[in-house]
């Protein structure tokens, strides 16, 4: 059974930082490639980061360029996303996701982060 975790969300003052992990098992996680996306109350998924299969290559959405990290390790099958000067605006939950084309595609639960003084 593949199950994907994410932990690491919390309450944090604006300017603090968080940093969020994706737990895999049930699936070799250097087959997939891996994205975060963010849902906030009433707005649509985005997608915030991603990481190609060996971690050479990433992406992120420019409303957290500079701001977010996003790494992993293949040999422990996690993956993190380090986020630093949070905003109010980065309060959603956030999700992890695996890609793996005829693999399969699979989310975590989510893990909610909160931006508030």
């Amino acid at each position: 059974q593949v199950q994907l975790v994410e932990s690491g969300g919390g309450l944090v003052q604006p300017g603090g930082s968080l940093r969020l992990s994706c737990a895999a098992s049930g699936i070799t996680l250097s087959n997939y490639a891996m994205n975060w996306h963010r849902q906030a109350p009433g707005q649509k998924r985005e997608l915030v980061a991603a990481i190609g299969r060996a971690g050479d290559s990433t992406l992120y959405a420019d409303s957290v360029k500079g701001r977010f990290t996003v790494s992993r390790d293949n040999v422990e099958n996690k993956m993190y996303l380090e986020m630093n000067n949070l905003k109010p605006e980065d309060t959603a939950v956030y999700y992890c996701q695996a890609v793996g084309g005829a693999l399969g595609n699979y989310w975590g639960q989510g893990t909610q982060v909160t931006v508030s003084s």
